[in-house]
């Protein structure tokens, strides 16, 4: 029996001390290829710490991981050279920099990187084409190939590289035309130092001139105007020849401008038609002109008469000053007392609201800022200066005149530093107007999803995090403000999401989706509507309102549009629209958790951590059981602690207290019941 146990034993031991020979036998799948790279292209051994007795993904410098798969790679500035082609067998490598050394040589076929998204050789000596490999990067939204010795056409294949936000072409020796160049998504675009010619696409022509110099015959906005002068410094003589306009790569007739080449006129015969007007004396001559100017005159005086007339008009009934404006607003239902037929209403003020007459918000001048699901806002400038945002309530179910002022009281009164205040409100019949202070920074929906592509300015990390704290201050206000009533805002979204003068964010609009008929919500739903709010008598809650502000974190961090409703206006396509918190646990599921963010947030570094950190919040609050929602008062202190602040001890217990607004009190709060 012993001798069956010291087998055991001794081969118990032999596998403990040969376990490490082992694993090193059978190294990471992405091993052999590195080492094949470093022994090709180290030549002054600069990788040091790049050795068969380390795991690449935890000692090699340089080298990042995922699930022991090489999925970053940045060497730069090591003097590294030759060829990077081992390199190409790395299929799940997502970054790739090689900025700052000596490869040559043509372009390797990345075919087999489909995962890549970053790709760096700038200050390199690469020649040759860009292969049309390229366009297996499907994923790559970064591509840098400056101050190499790239040559021939830029290849129309980059077009597919649909998610391309960086395209660095300078200082190459790159020839042809780029008429063809057509990447939307592009943000940071440069050809400059090349020997591009032609006309620039539109496409491009947001770009700056920067990023075209140094191309002597290119032309088009925004460089000179394309006047069908070609320049080719290739060719001899070439300058000042005159090509016709025709599509690129035709071959147009070229006529030099040596005057002593240009063909001759044919000559006229003297029975010619247009020999007649030859025989028109000087004196008739002088009569047309004199008679045409005489005509032009007397046009421009009836013009300038009836223009006249129309102006003293306006300036008589003290409107003159608003002819130059761009927009006027008539209130069509006006509840004027001359008018039979309507109720003469009147304009409630707030405490501290400078007052002014119904007369007067009717004759400002007015900009339509959005039309929403409770009616139409304004920007309105009074004969004063001051500033209002006025909403017209057309689509509301506002029901009767004593309701309505006593919700209004509740609403008036609630003051905070990131809430739109409401100043004032107007009720009639036929008319009923709120007043709110304007917020002249847009809001969050535009700083998201405005004017995406060339010349757009991203909206950054730090703000998008600081935009979360600030609108989640107010929803928390507004939660715990009165506490009989238990208040929700009912509506949170982008565009409710508007930046004051400094850049804080304000929630607006809270508290009017107690005028929203069940006939208007239902089609209205849209994708930051909570699950359980399907239901036709479901009236939104506290808890539905941290569903909604769980899709706005959502949107903020993937740069997707979550509603049809609200993201369907001009340059907002960006992403297209889908059920975020659905799509966003699909993604994570997959642990495919980095495909989920925005573009534009890829730039920044060292943000990753924060980004996870608050998608985790952002998963927590668009749970599908209203009971596992965190409170919003704990929401903004995890967004706080993200960001870096001192959370006082009692942070939970801050939002409880409406010391904010000192003028509301539990009277106010139940007349609203």
């Amino acid at each position: 029996m012993a001798k069956p146990f010291f087998l055991i034993l001794h081969f118990t031991l032999f596998l403990f001390f040969l376990c490490p020979y082992l694993l090193q036998a059978s190294p990471n799948p992405d091993f052999e290829y590195l080492m094949q790279f470093k022994s090709l292209s180290d030549a002054s051994n600069r990788l040091t710490d790049w050795n068969s007795t380390a795991d690449p993904c935890t000692t090699w410098s340089g080298v990042y991981c995922l699930k022991n798969r090489v999925s970053r790679l940045v060497l730069e500035n090591l003097a590294l050279n030759g060829s990077f082609h081992p390199l190409t067998s790395l299929t799940q490598l997502r970054v790739l920099s090689l900025k700052r050394n000596t490869f040559s040589g043509p372009f390797p076929d990345l075919s087999n990187l489909t995962a890549l998204k970053l790709l760096f050789l700038s200050h390199n000596d690469f020649s040759g084409d860009i292969p049309p490999s390229i366009q297996s990067l499907s994923r790559l939204y970064r591509l840098d190939l400056s101050y190499n010795r790239f040559s021939g056409n830029v290849p129309a294949v980059l077009n597919r590289l649909t998610h391309l936000l960086t395209l660095r072409l300078e200082e190459n020796q790159f020839n042809g035309s780029i008429v063809g160049l057509n990447i939307p998504t592009l943000q940071d675009f440069n050809v400059s130092g090349n020997h591009i010619s032609g006309e620039i696409p539109k496409s491009l022509s947001g770009f700056p001139i920067s990023a075209f110099s140094m191309n002597t015959g290119l032309c088009g906005s925004p460089m000179r105007t394309c006047k069908g002068v070609v320049s080719d410094p290739t060719v001899p003589g070439s300058t000042g020849a005159i090509a016709s306009p025709l599509t690129p790569g035709s071959n147009p007739t070229v006529v030099s401008s040596s005057p002593s080449s240009i063909p001759p006129k044919k000559a006229v015969t003297p029975s010619s038609g247009h020999n007649k007007t030859a025989k028109i004396s000087p004196l008739a001559l002088i009569a047309i002109i004199v008679g045409d100017v005489l005509v032009l005159l007397l046009v421009s005086l009836l013009l300038y008469c009836y223009f006249w007339r129309n102006y003293a008009a306006k300036m008589r009934e003290g409107k003159g000053s608003k002819l130059l404006e761009t927009e006027k607003i008539v209130y069509s239902s006006s509840p004027y007392p001359n008018q039979a037929g309507f109720e003469r209403g009147r304009m409630v003020f707030f405490e501290g609201v400078k007052r002014f007459e119904l007369e007067d918000l009717l004759r400002a001048s007015a900009e339509m800022l959005g039309k929403g699901g409770f009616g139409t806002a304004y920007k309105a400038v009074l004969d004063d200066g001051n500033v209002m945002a006025v909403k017209r309530l057309k689509d509301a179910n506002v029901g009767g005149k004593r309701e309505f002022e006593q919700h209004m009281e509740v609403l008036g009164r609630l003051r905070h530093p990131n809430l739109v205040s409401l100043k004032a409100y107007y009720f009639a019949r036929e008319e009923k107007l709120l007043v709110y202070d304007y917020m002249p920074n847009a809001s969050l929906f535009w700083l998201l999803h405005g004017n995406r592509g060339p010349g757009r300015t991203p909206l950054d990390w730090t703000t998008r995090l600081k935009i979360a704290a600030g609108a989640g201050r107010g929803l928390a206000f507004i939660h715990n403000s009165c506490k009989q009533l238990k208040l929700a805002h009912g509506n949170i979204k982008s565009t409710n999401i508007l930046l004051d003068k400094a850049g804080n964010a304000c929630v607006s609009d809270f508290g009017l989706s107690l005028f929203a008929s069940a006939t208007a919500s239902t089609p209205r739903s849209n994708g930051y509507r909570a699950p359980e709010l399907s239901s036709e008598c479901r009236k939104p809650s506290q808890k539905s309102d941290v569903y909604s502000f769980g899709v706005l974190l959502l949107e903020m961090l993937t740069g997707k549009c979550p509603s049809i409703v609200d993201c369907g206006g001009p340059g907002s396509g960006y992403g297209g629209v889908v059920d975020l918190p659905r799509w966003v646990q699909s993604v994570v599921r997959e642990e495919w958790t980095a495909e989920v963010f925005d573009l534009e947030l890829m730039r920044y570094k060292d943000i990753e951590e924060e980004m996870v950190g608050l998608l985790q919040i952002a998963m927590a609050c668009t749970s599908s059981q209203p009971d596992q929602r965190p409170r919003i008062g704990h929401v903004v202190k995890m967004i706080d602690e993200i960001r870096g602040v001192e959370v006082s001890p009692c942070h939970d217990t801050t939002f409880d207290s409406v010391s904010d607004s000192p003028s509301l009190s539990e009277d106010t709060c139940g007349a609203s019941q």
